[in-house]
């Protein structure tokens, strides 16, 4: 009999609910303090969100691990909201008709900088030492994981663990940002309400709405965040609090200010806002009315004092499956903001990727040239390359720099910034990576071919990664991850054995490096410098992988009946 196999449906909730009973946040029997008095106990409905008026069809993503060789699925259903599921369970549970609960500023404060920057109690040279720690352990996994998958690297991986100290390759340390507070140059910051005031916010979730809250705190204390930042982040929440469209909620998908982006630049002080807010029923000639008060709050009212260098605004409404974002739109000033990294000027744009340590990005680039060694002869194929920094960089150490990426503003800000920095041996190609890469790499002058790599948190898709293990003139190759753990995948696939799914010899790891792009948090960037490994059987049969887990990712669209 196959054993029981469960699955998980993750759905976007927000439908409305029962409507609950307002919240006593200035009683004047409180004695001063922000006290939440306590709800009659309403039966709540976790499933209420689909039953509203608009909805048509909810995206459902389903993942499945550890299947068995025999299994079945039984009834698909829709996930319960998880904000109403927890606050009925506590309802349940908690005796909250004879109790108030008190939530304080300060206590707000504290949780805000545990979800935020957990580490910035700890001293920093001990940050530095947990995340080597945590790398080490990580790349031994890798090791291991490595040869399940393809057990002819099995007296490879011997060879390197005796001469790495037990890991797969060297590890070169954890290089140190140079600035460890009020190192971010961009910050996403939502709109919401503040639970001990009841007001309109702009700041930082204290939690995530799977947890169960919507609540947002405010920035001031927050030791990651530059000062320019949080006075831009106060004096718009000064305006949404005059505004006479109420902040959004999350819970019934209704109201309006959303979020405020904002990017920084550490060299020369510019600074952008992007604005973002649900439309909601406003009509065209609301919505003009929306951005005049927003340029005439930022050129001559409370926000004049920001000195801001663009100001955009963007819709932000529900997205629907295969239709892209609404554009950000410029209100005033330029269309960019510059910075200045390893002496090249960059162009950045609302949406172009860019590392979010400007100090530390420095020392990132120059841990990819230490450990690719680029020359003359070398093609260096950019992937993922954003407003071009990495090409940029390190243009003038390789003969020719290719560089794909998505999102098409950036690239046309990565074409603008080797024209201003006046490179000439750069090139940059839209689209998506495993769409253009092959045509790119037919471009490729250079004997030497070494692909860097910096793709989303996520990693590539799997159909890059089988072009880059069937392109046999790409020995070499530079992969960057923020979050190793989940691009643990691209690294297996490419050291799996030949087959019909993976052609060409495997990439192994020749040594790696970390550097710590985000002070006072748990995560860092690791740089992986990857080669060809040639000493193994590449007949292309299917790989036998008895130990490795099967892991079925479903993507289906269920329609309401």
């Amino acid at each position: 009999m196959a054993e029981e196999t469960n699955v998980i449906l993750e759905d976007v909730p927000g439908g409305k609910q029962e409507e609950e009973q307002p919240s006593n946040l200035n009683n004047d029997n409180n004695n001063g303090e922000n006290v939440v008095a306590a709800a009659p106990v309403i039966p709540l409905n976790p499933y209420a969100y689909l039953e509203r008026n608009e909805f048509t069809s909810e995206r459902f993503k389903i993942e499945v691990r550890g299947l068995p060789k025999y299994y079945g699925i039984g009834e698909a259903r829709a996930a319960p909201d998880p904000l109403v599921q927890k606050r009925s369970l506590q309802l349940e549970t908690d005796d909250v008709a004879a109790k108030k609960v008190k939530l304080t500023s300060e206590a707000l404060t504290e949780m805000l900088k545990k979800s935020t920057t957990p580490w910035w109690d700890i001293p920093y040279e001990e940050q530095v030492n947990r995340k080597l720690e945590s790398m080490r352990q990580l790349l031994t996994r890798l090791g291991r994981d490595m040869v399940r998958c393809n057990p002819a690297l099995g007296a490879w991986l011997k060879k390197q663990q005796s001469m790495y100290n037990g890991l797969p390759c060297e590890l070169l340390g954890c290089r140190s940002s140079p600035q460890q507070d009020s190192y971010r140059n961009k910050c996403e910051f939502t709109i919401g309400r503040n639970p001990v005031t009841g007001e309109g916010t702009v700041g930082f979730r204290v939690s995530s709405y799977a947890q169960g809250s919507t609540a947002v705190g405010p920035v001031d204390s927050l030791v990651h965040i530059p000062q320019r930042m949080k006075l831009a982040a106060k004096v718009f929440e000064q305006f949404v609090r005059s505004s006479k469209l109420p902040v959004f909620e999350p819970e019934h998908q209704s109201g309006y200010w959303r979020q405020l982006t904002c990017r920084l630049s550490m060299s020369n002080d510019q600074l952008m806002l992007v604005v973002g807010l649900h439309p909601q029923q406003l009509s065209a000639d609301e919505l003009n009315d929306v951005k005049t008060e927003l340029k005439e709050f930022f050129m001559h009212g409370g926000g004049k004092d920001c000195n801001v260098t663009s100001l955009y605004f963007q819709l932000i409404s529900k997205r629907q499956a295969g239709t892209d974002p609404t554009p950000p739109e410029l209100l005033m000033g330029t269309s960019h903001i510059e910075e200045s990294i390893c002496g090249v000027t960059l162009r950045i744009s609302p949406e172009a990727f860019f590392q979010v340590n400007s100090a530390a990005a420095e020392v990132l680039y120059g841990a990819v040239e230490e450990v690719a060694q680029p020359t003359r002869d070398t093609s260096l194929l950019d992937v993922c390359c954003g407003s071009g920094a990495i090409g940029l960089c390190l243009a003038k150490k390789c003969g020719q720099v290719l560089g794909v990426e998505l999102i098409t503003r950036a690239v046309e800000d990565a074409r603008t910034n080797a024209s201003i920095n006046s490179v000439e041996n750069c090139e940059f190609f839209s689209g998506a990576a495993e769409e253009i890469l092959s045509s790119v790499i037919r471009r490729a002058t250079c004997k030497d071919l070494l692909a860097v790599v910096d793709p989303p948190r996520a990693g590539l898709h799997q159909k890059a990664i089988k072009l880059i293990r069937r392109t046999e003139a790409l020995t070499r190759m530079v992969f960057l991850s923020c979050d190793p753990q989940a691009a643990r995948e691209n690294f297996l696939s490419l050291s799996r054995p030949a087959s019909k799914t993976y052609w060409g010899d495997p990439i192994v790891p020749v040594r790696a490096v970390a550097v710590d792009m985000f002070p006072h948090t748990p995560h860092c960037e690791l740089i992986i410098y990857f080669e060809r490994y040639c000493d193994v059987n590449t007949t292309p049969v299917a790989p036998e992988e008895a130990e490795a887990k099967p892991h079925v990712t479903v993507d289906m669209n269920l329609k309401d009946s």
